[in-house]
Parts: structure tokens; sequence; C-alpha cells
């Protein structure tokens, strides 16, 4: 009788489990990356937000006239509607946008008008408006010169 030893083909236990250990440290990483992307991912729409709220109150206040067309009335511009002009925004906060979203609530807007004469060497008012929401924090500035 002539036998004749076949190799049998396959992996040893222990192989086994080192790929088991491989695969899995493998899955841990790519899972805790994923983990931190996944928290953070509101991060840039919270940025988005205040970045477009800061820039439409900007707009707002730069289009309106550089020096008050009724200086008479120095009192009662307490409404978006009464404001005409740049100056009247200096200080304002949350309690002028009452008709913000609801989404956009939470935020807390603040708005500076200063004197940016020095910086631009004409007559110009400087606005900066900054949006806080948690630890984001977003200024943008601009300026109204008299026309």
């Amino acid at each position: 009788m002539c036998m004749t030893k076949s190799r049998q083909r396959g992996f040893t236990l222990i192989e086994l489990i080192i790929f088991i250990v491989v695969v899995a440290a493998g899955l841990a990483g790519i899972l805790s990356v994923m983990n931190s992307v996944v928290k953070s991912s509101a991060d840039p729409m919270v940025r988005k937000q205040a970045m477009a709220l800061a820039d439409s109150i900007l707009e707002e206040i730069l289009l309106k006239s550089y020096e008050d067309p009724d200086p008479s009335i120095s009192t009662g511009e307490t409404t978006r509607s009464a404001m005409d002009d740049v100056g009247d925004y200096h200080g304002k906060s949350n309690a002028l946008f009452i008709d913000l979203p609801a989404p956009l609530a939470s935020y807390l807007i603040a708005i500076a008008v200063t004197d940016g004469s020095a910086t631009l060497g004409i007559a110009a008012k400087k606005v900066t408006v900054t949006i806080t929401h948690g630890a984001e924090v977003i200024s943008m500035s601009g300026y109204r010169t008299s026309d």
C-alpha cells in the first residue's frame, strides 16, 4: 500500500487569532476617527450661519446714511425701521433683532460703530458686527464713508 500524505491547506489557529487582533485594532482606529469627525461636523454649520448673520447685519447697517438725516430727533430711533444712519446702531445687540428665525435666536449679536477716519484718511465710520455662539466668535468690519 502506498500511502502518500496529502498536505492540508488552511490557517492555523494562531494565524487566525493574529488576523482577528490586527483587524480589530484597525477597526477601532477607524471608528475613533469617524467618531471625532461626526462630533465636530456641526461646527462648520455654526460658523457659516454666524458668518451669514454677521454679513447680513453689516450690509444692512452700511446701507444706511453716514450722517443723521434728522438730527433733531436724537432719541426714539430704537427700532430697526426708525434707524436711518450708521451711528444709530452703535451698542445695539439682540434686542434690536427680534425678527430672527428661531434657529438663530441663540446667537449673540454685538454692534460697535467707531471713527474710522484715521485708518482710511477720509471721514469714515467703522462698523464691527460680532456674532457669538458657544465658543465660536465671528467678527466682520466694514466702513461707511461720507459720500
